[in-house]
């Protein structure tokens, strides 16, 4: 969708952290992630996830990775991962928006939202956060059908509309109506010519005494 946020946020390794086991992974994971060699970084990430699975740092990395080798499912799976092991609120916050885009890549709607929801919540100036979910909404709604009519409703309108006057149809051409009114009139006229003459024959009768 047009609309999301691509940027993702890297957070890269160093320190007391490079030093524990599986560091040379996560810096080589790193460097290639930012040189765009995204389909090289990955198998570095899942080998230092081998050695580190609960690393919050890793795992958010790794969702990143996933997301720009366009693996939603995946990324998600492990924006998850990083969320249950976040050091602090700030961190979780950076997660729940990341899971939120990576499901409106995947169209499902309800979920984004309440990822945003959570991201929004736990950090209401992330002006981001908080477009993408009113985008969400927005979406959602179009797509939801409205509430089906009760049976009660739907019969007392098709009632309704039965009680309504149709208007006459006719397939008679227009000299065929202007021929039917003539011989209308004429058998009028032959009718009232009958009804004259027998009120004259009634005159002339005389009373039988």
């Amino acid at each position: 969708m047009r609309w999301m946020m691509t940027i993702l946020l890297i957070v890269t390794v160093v320190g007391a952290s490079a030093q524990r086991t599986g560091a040379s992974h996560i810096i080589a994971a790193n460097k290639m992630y930012r040189e765009q060699k995204f389909d090289r970084a990955l198998p570095e990430y899942l080998k230092a996830k081998e050695l580190k699975p609960a690393d919050p740092v890793l795992n958010f990395n790794l969702g990143d990775d996933y997301f720009r080798i366009s693996k939603f499912e995946d990324a998600v799976k492990s924006f998850d991962n990083s969320i249950a092991v976040a050091p602090d609120s700030a961190f979780k916050q950076k997660g729940y928006y990341n899971k939120g885009v990576s499901l409106s890549k995947q169209s499902k709607l309800e979920e984004s939202i309440a990822a945003y929801k959570m991201a929004v919540k736990m950090d209401p100036a992330d002006e981001d956060a908080r477009v993408n979910l009113q985008k969400a909404l927005t979406e959602l709604k179009k797509k939801t059908p409205p509430p089906p009519e009760k049976k009660d409703e739907k019969k007392q309108k098709q009632q309704n509309q039965n009680k309504r006057p149709q208007p006459p149809q006719s397939n008679l051409s227009r000299k065929q109506v202007e021929q039917l009114l003539k011989a209308l009139q004429q058998r009028e006229q032959q009718v009232q010519q009958k009804m004259q003459q027998r009120n004259r024959t009634a005159g002339r009768q005389e009373k039988d005494w």
